[in-house]
């Protein structure tokens, strides 16, 4: 049995991918999820409705392969992250729509944590910033805000846990609240040198440790599902959240090699290695994908617009009919034309963290047509991206680590080759895609294939990475520079809004 079935649950769909001991793609089923959006800024999902999606998903992939369950060696769960639930344990209902990660309802608590100095303490134990980004302060609100949840939670009826987490409770019948420290590295409730859930973090939001689940290295023999649910009982093997299984996926296992996912967010990451350094640049240091008890880390930056910008031009503006046709409408001018867009629709992620929401479009003229605004919409997602990897790798100067010689890239957007060039331009780096782009689940089934033995060691992975194409900067570094000036320019005139 050399077959993995890898359970990709993102943002805006549920995915699970079938793929075989060399790592390539089987079959693939993906359903769409429903987004809610109660009030400016908030951002929801229905617990049950990720569940019913990945559930149909994997048996629909397996059905696609020719499979059964017991044909797989073991499941890999990779997942969108800060993603926040609460359920009973009794009954597994949830009491509350999941809190997405792009959610930003906890900012006034994020601004009193910060205000009352307790910004040191919380990065020095999770490499975090105080944002609303992270789980921890969602769960405080929903102790807070659903009637009787916080008596109920230190009664031990409640259950905590990111979308793994709910994923293994449902895969297992209730049998197993199991994260890994990928997951639990993004809640602002763990202490990543540690690799424990920390005490004074909890008391700081006032969670009781009771509704925390256990955690795990990525790759572990977490449990077996339901014989029920597949066919036969299958072993789950691997679990980490969506940007630690892609770097995972993308082979990078040592210090200086780096990944961009371009999704619905955009999410760059660099190995650190087995060494524990907060960033000095706006940026995260968080748990990496472990294959053991050792920690491992890596720096990481996150755009909470990316893809979603183009959403927004189908949606939004109409100015597209299908997410498809961006590239050829922002092809058909030569550039942007001075346009620039700031998609600031949730705030800005790393490494600004600048929390009010409020985008801008600036440098529109009378020639300005809507292919200058999707040519713009396009650039920002590198544009973004490239303000990650400038901070990273001056945390990276500061830290010892190797410095950045290229640029893995994944994720849907990174099949839009106007994109990957502009962003090889304004990096002055190789951009590298690979031959299967779908690394995050690809991490997912290398996990739980080390897990169980499918795979012997990482070095065997690392041999199995191929890429499709190469991005070579064609962009002069003087015009490269001032492009980013500008950008720069738009971002601080959006902030002052």
């Amino acid at each position: 049995m050399t077959h993995l079935l890898a359970l990709d649950q993102g943002t805006s769909s549920s995915r699970s991918i079938v793929f075989d001991g060399e790592g390539r793609i089987v079959a693939m089923a993906q359903r769409e999820l429903t987004q809610h959006y109660p009030q400016a800024g908030w951002v929801e999902h229905d617990p049950l409705e990720i569940w019913q999606t990945q559930l149909a998903t994997a048996r629909e992939a397996l059905h696609k392969a020719g499979l059964q369950a017991r044909d797989l060696a073991a499941i890999g769960i990779t997942n969108q992250r800060e993603t926040t639930l609460l359920w009973e344990r009794a009954t597994g209902r949830p009491l509350h729509r999941a809190i997405v990660w792009q959610d930003r309802r906890a900012e006034p608590t994020c601004a009193a944590l910060r205000e009352a100095g307790h910004a040191e303490l919380v990065a020095r134990k999770t490499g975090l910033v105080i944002d609303a980004y992270f789980s921890g302060t969602k769960l405080k609100w929903l102790l807070d805000q659903v009637p009787g949840a916080r008596e109920r939670a230190a009664r031990g009826e409640l259950a905590f846990g990111t979308v793994d987490a709910w994923l293994v409770w449902q895969l297992t019948g209730g049998r197993v609240h199991a994260t890994d420290v990928s997951n639990a590295s993004r809640t602002m409730l763990f202490d990543v040198r540690r690799n424990q859930w920390d005490d004074e973090l909890l008391a700081l939001l006032d969670i009781p440790r009771g509704l925390l689940p256990d955690v795990h290295p990525s790759a572990h023999r977490y449990a077996e599902t339901d014989a029920a649910l597949l066919g036969a009982p299958v072993t789950i093997g691997g679990i980490a959240g969506d940007q630690q299984s892609a770097l995972f996926g993308q082979a990078c296992f040592s210090p200086g090699l780096a990944k961009n996912t371009y999704g619905t967010g955009c999410f760059l990451l660099m190995h650190t290695g087995e060494r524990f350094q907060p960033s000095q640049h706006g940026l995260v240091a968080t748990s990496a994908a472990q294959c053991s008890a050792t920690p491992e880390y890596a720096f990481e930056g996150s755009v909470f617009i990316g893809g979603a910008v183009v959403q927004w031009l189908r949606d939004g503006l109409k100015a597209i009919s299908a997410s498809s046709e961006i590239e050829a409408l922002a092809a058909s001018v030569p550039d942007a034309g001075g346009v620039v867009l700031v998609p600031a629709f949730t705030g800005l992620g790393a490494p600004y963290w600048h929390a009010q929401p409020g985008g801008a479009i600036v440098g529109l003229t009378r020639g300005s047509t809507v292919a200058h605004v999707a040519r713009a919409a396009l650039e920002s997602i590198a544009f973004q991206s490239a303000a990650l990897l400038q901070a990273m790798e001056l945390d990276a100067k500061a830290a010892g680590s190797a410095p950045v010689t290229e640029l893995r890239v994944d994720g849907g957007a990174c099949v839009n080759n106007l994109l990957m060039q502009f962003q090889a331009d304004l990096l002055g780096l190789p951009v590298v895609r690979p031959q299967v782009i779908e690394t995050t689940a690809l991490g997912a089934a290398y996990l739980a294939g080390l897990a169980v033995g499918v795979w012997p060691d990482r070095e065997t992975l690392a041999r199995q990475w191929r890429a499709e194409r190469r991005f070579e900067p064609q962009m002069p570094r003087d015009e490269a520079a001032e492009r980013m000036a500008r950008w720069e320019r738009a971002v601080r005139q959006t902030m002052a809004a």
